[in-house]
């Protein structure tokens, strides 16, 4: 992770003995498990993965698989590797700071947007509210290619354009006139445009970048020291230097002509500077742990980091929106066919990445699965992960129900 976040650069082993745990076995078998990640990794689902198993606030199983990089060379993965954790951003970062912002009162969840961004009541958006935008039903679009107009302007002479402010406040004036693609609350549309958006209004209300906020409030008081955002602005002026062989890398880039790593490798949050709502955090699997685990424990009224009934709030699936899976900001199992597998009890919620990262709470056990691999690695197109993650959810089920 960058080194602002003060964490030191752990060494490497040179052999590569899988699988790689980072704690003492507990009494829970989790062969099965390791053995669906074990013959992923064989069979090219992906390089590598990091799984950590948490019940009653207590790692149970966190062992690390194949490689953390295959391209220039491959290198091991380990339990603490750091990830691209792609849309996860949603909820650990802009879910989270938005929470903190509702006890703090600087916002509500049912004020309208226009209250902070008049001009986004414009082309039937008049009425969305933040709920809506956590809850996906805002009537946003689901993405927009912005970074292609962003990296076009850059190549045309607005020299560094591409991952500044500049671009940043582009993509927020364009989200502000977006169309509305259904009416508000009607239909449910996962939207990285709205939390695009969310992250805008963080900003706003607290003055400064995203980033800052969510260090400041949530990483740096949770302890977490191998996460974060990695601003490519101090990133060019070298105001910060990723610690590279801490981190999982992701795709070779068509159009930035590289394999990326340390570098966020969602194209809009690339182009808005590295800093976005939707996309951009880092982490490793025991500091996910660490968060989820103080959520937890606000959720069951044992502490005060956010407000339980707050907690209780985001994690609860409405049924303001028919056939709607969607908390706020966080998704709940789908009732058939979950990424989450079989065995997940209705009350759960979770969250996957597109890099290949997945998390998923199951409040009924006190459980929780972290599962981070690098799929995109060196290319996106591989989708093997799709059948393998509710199998390894459901290996790690029967076995903390054994």
């Amino acid at each position: 992770m960058p080194c602002r976040s003060g964490c030191a650069c752990p060494s490497i082993p040179s052999a590569a003995g899988s699988p790689r745990s980072s704690r003492p076995s507990s009494d829970v078998d989790f062969a099965a498990a390791d053995g669906l990640l074990r013959h992923a990794v064989e069979t090219g689902a992906f390089p590598g993965a990091v799984i950590l198993v948490s019940r009653a606030g207590q790692v149970v199983h966190h062992a690390a698989f194949g490689s953390r990089r295959l391209d220039p060379r491959p290198d091991p993965m380990q339990p603490d590797t750091v990830f691209d954790l792609s849309s996860l951003t949603k909820p650990l970062a802009t879910a989270t700071a938005f929470m903190l912002l509702v006890q703090d009162r600087k916002v509500q969840l049912d004020d309208r947007v226009t209250r902070f961004f008049p001009n986004f009541g414009v082309h039937g958006k008049t009425y969305v509210t933040f709920r809506h935008l956590l809850a996906h039903c805002s009537g946003l679009a689901a993405w927009r290619p912005y970074f292609r107009e962003i990296a076009r302007r850059d190549r045309e002479g607005r020299l560094n354009f591409l991952a500044s402010q500049g671009a940043k406040e582009f993509v927020y004036e364009k989200i502000h006139r977006e169309p509305a693609e259904y009416e508000t609350g009607t239909q449910s549309l996962y939207s990285d445009l709205g939390f695009m958006l969310l992250g805008q209004l963080i900003e706003l209300v607290t003055r400064g970048p995203l980033d800052r906020f969510c260090r400041e409030r949530i990483f740096r008081p949770l302890g977490l020291r191998a996460t974060g955002f990695v601003d490519l602005t101090e990133l060019r002026a070298r105001q910060l230097t990723p610690v590279t062989e801490r981190i999982a890398a992701t795709e070779r880039c068509p159009w930035r002509l590289k394999v990326l790593c340390g570098e966020v490798h969602d194209d809009n949050a690339y182009a808005m500077g590295g800093v976005a709502g939707h996309a951009g955090l880092f982490a490793s699997a025991p500091d996910i742990d660490a968060l989820v685990c103080r959520l937890r424990a606000c959720w069951r009224g044992e502490d005060s980091f956010v407000a339980s009934g707050l907690v209780r709030e985001f994690w609860t699936r409405r049924a303001t929106v028919p056939g709607s899976t969607w908390a706020l900001g966080w998704d709940t199992p789908t009732p058939e066919a979950s990424s989450a597998g079989r065995h997940i009890s209705g009350r759960a919620v979770g969250h996957l990445g597109f890099t290949g990262t997945s998390l998923w709470i199951d409040l009924e056990r006190d459980a929780h699965v972290i599962l981070l691999t690098n799929r995109v690695h060196p290319r996106r197109d591989n989708d093997a992960i799709k059948a393998l993650r509710p199998a390894v959810h459901d290996a790690v089920l029967e076995a903390l129900d054994a």
